[in-house]
């Protein structure tokens, strides 16, 4: 006679939190200010100026624009106020850094800003993996947000889940 399978895990009341739930839905489009630097590491103001006058700005049109520049170099801040000056109004949001760091940022403001009600008195496990690898920061703002509301919180997978906290009884 055969046995059934019964898969525990689904049958539980453990929530999990996958942070990729969490990520921006609109798309990310990166702006390099390298592009307009003189052999990508020299900033002339003139040929700078110049060089973004003439750039098509209607790629970010309606798009989440992460402003940065790659090069290892020194940028002054009115360069970045003159990159903004031309995508604003153009693009849905602008954000200082790389697409990696702005997705960071965002997920971490969707984070703070989640409701709760549904993770009170709750088993929740935070999932370690996933397509993309966010740094510690917002596993420290998911244990702040939810350390004094769960029953037990964890790390990982179900199937090997690392106890974070749990509500002495």
């Amino acid at each position: 006679m055969e046995k059934e399978i019964v898969n525990r895990v689904a049958q539980s009341e453990l929530i999990t939190i996958d942070f990729s739930d969490y990520i921006p839905e609109n798309e990310i489009v990166e702006f390099d200010l390298k592009q307009f630097l003189f052999r990508g590491t020299i900033l002339k103001e003139r040929e700078f100026r110049l060089e973004l006058k003439k750039f098509d700005s209607s790629i970010f049109n309606n798009k989440e624009v992460a402003l940065f520049c790659s090069s290892d170099c020194i940028i002054p801040m009115w360069a970045f106020m003159l990159a903004t000056s031309k995508i604003n109004g153009i693009a849905s949001e602008i954000y200082s850094g790389s697409k990696a760091e702005f997705l960071q940022k965002k997920t971490l403001a969707n984070i703070q800003n989640m409701d709760t009600v549904k993770f009170i008195n709750k088993k929740v496990i935070v999932k370690g993996c996933g397509q993309i690898q966010f740094n510690e920061e917002l596993y420290i703002a998911i244990t702040r947000k939810l350390r004094n509301i769960v029953s037990s919180l964890m790390f990982g997978e179900a199937c090997s889940a690392v106890p974070v906290y749990k509500i002495k009884k």
